[in-house]
């Protein structure tokens, strides 16, 4: 016959010593009901929290930041807790309250945090995205050249979908890094039997989110630099890189 604790109902087993849910004494069949389940009584027999403890009085001085981050700490944690001890611990409402208390004076301080933080993280991000983008450009102009000697009547290409064998699939799209790639102004060379030139440009699809600078090269594989993030101004008036 099965036997279940007299503490949280839970199922345990004849060489049991403990109650694997509330941890009751169960070794000398104290505490077990044989048969049938025993609901337990909410919060009958249950521990207070200390954690939930500690998180309400941090949280009363909230006014205090580091109180204040640990009335957070302590409360979620408290919470957690709580919610594995089957019964075993209470005090969710002490520690809600600890929360409350401790992310209204927390939060201002976390604003603070993410105002510092936000700007420092953009500018590292764009200036990834303009080295990377940098580096898709000289791809880019290898590419050409390959494709202009394996298509020496064709010469150049303005499709970046004829370079597919030669850049990865992403590159191709036209879209990489949060930057633009495009191939513009190709143009046949005096014999009509190959294009002599090109320009490739990159540009941030999102001006000062996804970079701040626009980037071109041609057939001299020169890279140069727009620093407005126009693409035209790149190919017109650009600075060697």
């Amino acid at each position: 016959m099965a036997s279940f604790c007299a503490g949280c109902g839970n199922s345990v087993a004849a060489d049991d010593k403990f109650c694997r849910g509330c941890g009751r004494v169960v070794s000398d069949g104290a505490g077990v009901t044989p048969g049938a389940s025993v609901r337990p009584v909410p919060g009958a027999n249950a521990e207070t929290s200390g954690k939930a403890i500690a998180s309400l009085i941090c949280g009363l001085f909230f006014f205090l930041p580091p109180l204040s981050i640990a009335a957070v700490i302590l409360g979620h944690l408290s919470l957690s807790e709580i919610r594995k001890s089957a019964g075993r611990l209470k005090g969710d409402g002490l520690a809600t309250a600890g929360l409350v208390l401790g992310y209204i004076g927390a939060g201002p301080m976390l604003l603070i945090i993410a105002a510092i933080a936000i700007p420092n993280f953009l500018r590292a991000r764009m200036a990834a995205n303009e080295s990377a983008a940098v580096a898709a450009v000289r791809t880019l102009n290898t590419a050409e050249e390959a494709y202009a000697q394996d298509h020496p009547r064709a010469g150049y290409t303005c499709s970046l979908a004829d370079l597919n064998a030669l850049i990865d699939s992403t590159l191709v799209s036209g879209r990489k890094y949060g930057y633009v790639f495009e191939l513009k102004e190709c143009a046949a060379g005096a014999e009509g039997t190959s294009n002599a030139k090109y320009r490739v440009v990159a540009y941030p699809a999102t001006v000062n989110q996804t970079g701040l600078r626009a980037f071109c090269s041609d057939e001299s594989r020169v890279i140069k630099v727009d620093a407005s993030g126009s693409a035209l101004g790149c190919m017109e008036n650009g600075s060697v890189l």
